[in-house]
Parts: C-alpha cells; structure tokens; sequence
C-alpha cells in the first residue's frame, strides 16, 4: 500500500510519544550513541539508494545544478525562518504548553531540524509513492520514534499530535507521486525513478553525516536536484 511507510511513520512518534511520557532523565550518552547508529544506517541506506544509478553524470549535473538553485532560493533558511517564527507567535501565547510542543515537533518532523528529516520526508514520500519503496519512511520513523520520545519527555503530550500533519503532509506527496505515470511514458519514468533514487541516495548519505556531526551540509538547498533530474532525463529520452 502507498501510505504503508507514511502510517508507520505517523504510528512510531505516537507509541514513542507515550513511552515517553513514562520515561525521564534519559542518560546523554545513551542518547548521542542511539542517534548514531541510526545515523550509521541512514548512511547505508544511502549509499544503496545511490548505487542504482545508470547515469550518475546525471546524478553529478543534478546535485551541481540543483544546488546552485537551492542556494540562490536559499531554501533552507527559508524553512528556518518559518520555524522560528511559528516557534515564537507559539510560544508568547499563556499556558500553550500542549501547543508549542505540537507546532515544535511538528517542525522538526516536516520541516526538519536543519532540513534533516524535512528532506527525508519529501525523498521517503516520493519513494513510497513511485516505487512503493518505504524503507526510507521506515529509517525516518527510526529518527522521529526516538526524538518523539526525547521530546515527549520533557515537552509534554502535545508532541503525540504532531503524527497528524506528518501522515497527512508525506501522505500527500507519496499519493501525488502515484499520479505521474498517466502522464508519462513508461520508459521516462522508469529512468526517472532510476536517477531519482540516485539523487536521493547521495542526499540521505549527507543527512547521515549531518546527525554525525562529521559535516554540516544544507541538505534543503540540494531539494531542487530532484526536478533536475526530471528535467535531465526527460531531455535525454526525447533527443
């Protein structure tokens, strides 16, 4: 089923958020090492994704192109911009604490703390929706599970709503996804999903290296690739 990783999703930050309300005082240590092996498999997944790849000069010409795109929209400030102003009209409201802690988390799930597991959202959407892949919505539910239950834990039970907007913003995505083969040939769109896969496989790996903290790339500002390669494999298929 399309919305299969998208439910899963949205099902991981509620039980993590209940298990949450009953644990406290996690130890950091325990917090930074879990983080990290789920980093670790982040990079993996990463790594597999791009591998698929059957042109990866289309792969280079899209990262290249889309993140020149992507800096110049500035995307991921943007995004920041938008969070913090939530975060602060949220937080001047008296006695909002369930409030704030659904709009925070909400923004980190679909907007994504430094566009982490915001750009995992639109690559495990697109993924689900196109080739019925949810592995990355699953790697995703990994991340928003564990941060569910940190936030939870000294945010309170507001975070549990936030699974709405995530199911209903990645469900949306993987649906439109379903969508683009009736009005695309099979053979453009088997290409597409190819290099797209690609794509996204070069940029999970550099969220992975994000939550390492090994390098601080704007993972957002690459987002425009994805209509790159669109763009590429259609110039190619039709010349």
């Amino acid at each position: 089923m399309v919305l299969t990783g998208t439910l899963v999703n949205g099902l991981a930050i509620v039980v993590a958020a209940i298990v949450g309300l009953l644990v406290r005082n996690i130890p950091e240590k325990m917090k930074t090492t879990t983080m990290q092996g789920i980093a670790l498999a982040v990079v993996v997944l990463g790594i597999g994704m791009a591998l698929k790849s059957e042109q990866f000069l289309i792969v280079i010409g899209s990262l290249v192109i889309g993140g020149v795109i992507g800096e110049k929209i500035d995307i991921e400030e943007r995004l920041n911009r938008v969070g913090a102003w939530i975060e602060t009209k949220v937080g001047s409201k008296e006695d909002g604490a369930v409030a704030k802690a659904f709009v925070t988390a909400t923004l980190i799930y679909v907007v994504g703390a430094m566009a982490i597991l915001g750009a995992l959202a639109i690559l495990g959407a697109l993924d689900s929706g196109l080739r019925g892949d949810h592995s990355v919505l699953y790697t995703k539910s990994m991340l928003d599970g564990f941060s569910a239950l940190i936030f939870t834990s000294t945010l309170g039970i507001g975070v549990i709503f936030s699974a709405i907007p995530v199911i209903l913003y990645q469900g949306g995505i993987a649906l439109l996804a379903t969508q683009i083969d009736q009005f695309v040939p099979t053979a453009l769109m088997d290409a597409f999903i190819v290099e797209m896969t690609a794509t996204g496989g070069v940029m999970i790996i550099a969220i992975g290296l994000n939550i390492l903290g090994i390098l601080q790339i704007r993972v957002a500002n690459l987002l425009p690739s994805i209509l790159v390669v669109a763009l590429l494999v259609s110039g190619i298929h039709y010349l």
